[in-house]
């Protein structure tokens, strides 16, 4: 049976500790400006994926992956060293998709509001196809009283 608290926790632990050796101790110039979005351990606490972003174009991001490949032993024996645990995991790298699902979402909203400002335009001259009122109205007779009853006055008693 897994502890998923104890696997959550230690992915935690291993997102700072890898941030904190990433901005502290490795030195690559290869390295960009690199940000650790999250951390996954497997229920055995032998594997930990480590999701990443890199700020720049399609060069810098191949650039900071190979410079955290190269860096994974030193990242490995620090994550080892700071946790405690009898097996310090494997870790693997995997750039995180978050920025171009980001950017596909707003791509898409500046589509939805590009059409909304159209239907705006073309609905601010627009008049109706029938009446202004639609909804039909019970037509009174002249001889109706005004509280509904014609009847000359009975209110159903007595009779």
């Amino acid at each position: 049976m897994t502890d998923t608290a104890r696997a959550r926790k230690l992915a935690d632990r291993i997102r700072v500790v890898v941030a904190e050796t990433l901005q502290r101790r490795i030195k690559d110039p290869r390295l960009g400006y690199v940000t650790i979005t999250d951390t996954r351990v497997t229920g055995d606490l032998r594997e930990a994926t480590v999701f990443y972003t890199v700020y720049g174009d399609d060069e810098e991001r191949a650039s900071s992956a190979a410079a955290l490949e190269s860096a994974k032993g030193v990242l490995r024996s620090e994550v080892g060293r700071q946790t405690g645990v009898r097996f310090t995991p494997t870790l693997t790298f995997v750039p995180d998709a978050l920025p171009e699902n980001a950017r596909t979402i707003d791509d898409l909203l500046a589509k939805a509001r590009a059409s909304d400002a159209q239907v705006r335009q073309v609905s601010s001259n627009a008049t109706y196809a029938g009446d202004a009122d639609p909804y039909r109205k019970p037509v009174r007779d002249e001889d109706e009283e005004p509280d509904g009853e014609a009847d000359g006055g009975t209110d159903g008693e007595g009779s």
